[in-house]
């Protein structure tokens, strides 16, 4: 456990949270600066800082039960109209808290949260830069 990360003092039970969900891998709680209402956060209790840290058993339990958490906001009386899952790996990816978390996103008409993607992303690569990225992606795969 780091002392300093805040996710390690909910899992330790130092600091309240609203929980949604908890099994012995990870809890899911209620975000304390929801992007929109009913926004969760589904959090590994074993720290790890990005997801070379984790394992990849625990990654995968965490998207099952953020499946189940997007089940639950579309059954409730939210009025979800569609979910987002986020996931920050990195400074660069907006990541803020440096304990990997999966936030389940409910989404409404008019919520004014969106996503803006880069001034090159209309303009398509060629098919060679496409399999050369491939190439080196299978690489570092072995």
């Amino acid at each position: 456990m780091d002392n300093n990360c805040i996710f390690c003092q909910i899992m330790a039970g130092k600091v309240a949270a609203s929980v949604v969900y908890e099994d012995e891998v990870c809890k899911a709680f209620m975000d304390i600066q929801p992007v929109t209402t009913g926004h969760v956060l589904v959090v590994p209790k074993q720290h790890a800082v990005g997801l070379a840290d984790l394992p990849e058993s625990t990654g995968g339990h965490l998207f099952q039960v953020g499946q189940r958490v997007a089940a639950a906001l579309r059954a409730s009386s939210l009025g979800v109209e569609g979910i987002n899952f986020f996931l920050a790996d990195g400074e660069v990816a907006f990541q803020t808290v440096f304990h990997l978390h999966l936030h389940v996103i409910p989404r409404y008409t008019d919520d004014g949260f969106g996503l803006k993607f880069g001034p090159n992303y209309r303009k398509l690569p060629q098919r060679s830069v496409l399999d050369e990225t491939a190439e080196i992606l299978r690489y570092s795969l072995r």
